[in-house]
């Protein structure tokens, strides 16, 4: 393998750590940084699907283990450009609250302060669209929600992104010259996910409880890269969601019949989405490209 030059580059190529690489997300992250020209290093218990990504298996609720896989890896790599965090227990419930706050908020510390001993002051992570008061059983302050509402986690697996969120900010307040960004992904879809969307139009509170939003794991994946190009330091957070909501009837018309008499602060357009991406296309350039009703028709 060709050696690094003095900011840890090969040629023009990042060298950047997935933790989760496997999962969901991390699957479509990893083959779209690879695309983009990425090495790309896979950390997780399974290894991933893409061939071209490295893989190393790393428990990342062991501290050592984490650091050790971050610091340097013999035959691999000695140092890295850029770390995405996206390992996790993926939502509430999969296990006893308990076992997901803990795995969860124990796993984030591990990765960024091993990031920052390791000197990678590029960090991207998967933060989460519960941290805006889903299942919203009590209605949000204003439509569509944004980054300026404050956080209201509901369960274990929340209140740990707002943990996480919290130990970035203060690293960044540490630390001036590094970035941390946190995507607030919607629900993760993929391609396969798409025919059951057609039977949401029977109910428009089965999928209230997230302002019927979703997000395709290839437009997250283009999210994660944005991320990582964006070159100031410090904390930045980022509602991540699809262009579009997952149901046909308008976005209006929705929020009007099952949120009444909460404040539209903008009028959307059509099936437009109800969870603010403004942020991250002003600042990210993010523009989703892969809606669930372009894949039904193809």
């Amino acid at each position: 393998m060709p050696e690094p030059d003095a900011e840890g580059k090969i040629g023009d190529m990042t060298r950047v750590a997935v933790t989760g690489g496997s999962g969901k997300l991390g699957r479509a992250v990893v083959t779209d940084l690879l695309d983009h020209g990425y090495e790309v290093h896979v950390l997780d218990l399974v290894p991933p699907g893409d061939p071209r990504a490295r893989y190393t298996r790393a428990e990342l609720t062991d501290f050592g283990q984490t650091l050790g896989a971050l610091t340097g890896l013999d035959d691999r790599y000695d140092r890295l450009d850029a770390v995405v965090h996206l390992a996790a227990l993926p939502a509430p419930g999969v296990a006893p609250d308990a076992v997901v706050f803990h795995n969860n908020v124990l796993s984030s510390y591990n990765v960024f302060s091993s990031a920052r001993r390791a000197g990678v002051r590029n960090v991207v992570w998967a933060s989460s669209e519960t941290l805006l008061g889903l299942p919203l059983d009590t209605p949000p302050v204003a439509i569509p929600i944004d980054e300026t509402q404050e956080p209201r986690p509901e369960s274990a697996y929340s209140l740990g992104k707002l943990v996480d969120e919290t130990i970035a900010a203060q690293f960044c307040r540490w630390d001036p010259e590094l970035k941390m960004i946190g995507l607030r992904f919607s629900n993760v879809m993929e391609p396969s996910d798409y025919a059951r969307f057609p039977d949401f139009d029977a109910d428009a509170r089965l999928r209230k409880w997230n302002l019927w939003g979703y997000i395709d794991a290839r437009d997250g994946a283009q999210a994660v890269r944005k991320a990582l190009d964006y070159p100031h330091p410090g904390l930045e957070i980022f509602i991540i969601a699809n262009a579009d909501t997952v149901m046909s009837r308008p976005s209006a018309e929705l929020a009007a019949e099952v949120f009444p008499g909460v404040p539209l602060t903008k009028q959307p357009d059509g099936t437009e989405t109800l969870l603010s991406i403004d942020k991250a296309r002003r600042l990210l350039g993010y523009e989703p490209k892969f809606s669930w009703r372009g894949q039904l028709a193809t």
